[in-house]
């Protein structure tokens, strides 16, 4: 009888099914062709079937399953960023005013400085805040880079949590900006001819107070290697507004949104 095609493929159709059933009432028929195809796979990749090999050799080489398991764990491990949430209102988590700041200054803060030759005097009481990794102070022309220590933590604490939230954001690392730190006595009253709005008992007069800019940042990068893709000053303000209301949330600071003049007005608490 002559076999043809379609004969052919219908009787290999039938075969598989037989055996399949086979395989599904008694799945024991099939363990012996597991374990020779296992030895024959371990007997050309080099491998030892008899559990004879040492250590030295299994870290050496190690098996086909480790290496799968290995790419499998490290795309696993890939690292999914945090969400950027901000905050509902600026005004309504940051709305803390003069009249409750200043009790906070008074209460941790040094006596008002006269001028800067005053305040060059008093380093005991003071610390230099002009340079950081974590922030960055513009010139100042109406005050000087000090404050007492618990706003200078408050102040580095701030900065490392807010590289530490654009890491986990990924978003591209950037400086915080000081604009504002302590005002001597002498400033207060040259900065009052200026601007009427500015206050004689200011919180800044104790060196507990400091602003930070929220509409600028600056850039972290290598200045010889590839340029970094551009934030926008919205999202870093985000991020910024998420720290500093869990650092008030915490009880470390009181916070002032200030519109007018483009920062968050803190006093260490």
């Amino acid at each position: 009888m002559k076999l043809t095609k379609n004969k052919f493929l219908i009787g290999y159709a039938a075969i598989v099914a037989v055996l399949v059933v086979v395989k599904c009432v008694y799945p024991s028929v099939s363990e012996g062709d597991t374990e020779a195809t296992t030895e024959s796979v371990a007997a050309a990749s080099g491998e030892s079937t008899s559990g004879e090999s040492t250590s030295e050799e299994q870290a050496a080489e190690p098996s086909s399953a480790q290496a799968l398991l290995s790419v499998a764990s490290s795309s696993s491990s890939k690292r999914k960023y945090h969400r950027i949430m901000s905050v509902p209102s600026y005004k309504e988590a940051f709305p803390d005013s003069q009249t409750l700041q200043i009790v906070a200054a008074e209460k941790w803060g040094v006596r008002p400085v006269k001028n800067r030759a005053d305040a060059e005097s008093r380093k005991r009481e003071l610390v230099f805040v002009g340079a950081s990794p974590y922030y960055h102070v513009d010139p100042l022309y109406s005050s000087i880079p000090y404050l007492v220590p618990r706003a200078a933590i408050l102040l580095q604490d701030i900065g490392e949590a807010f590289y530490d939230s654009l890491y986990v954001k990924g978003v591209p690392f950037h400086k915080l900006i000081v604009t504002s730190v302590l005002r001597s006595e002498e400033d207060v009253v040259k900065l009052r001819r200026r601007n009427g709005n500015a206050t004689e008992r200011s919180c800044h007069l104790f060196g507990t107070t400091f602003d930070i800019c929220y509409n600028r940042y600056l850039t972290v990068e290598d200045p010889e290697g590839p340029s970094r893709w551009s934030v926008r000053n919205d999202t870093l303000k985000w991020v910024l507004s998420e720290v500093l209301r869990d650092m008030r949330q915490q009880n470390r600071c009181y916070i002032k949104y200030e519109v007018k003049q483009g920062c968050f007005h803190l006093t260490v608490r």
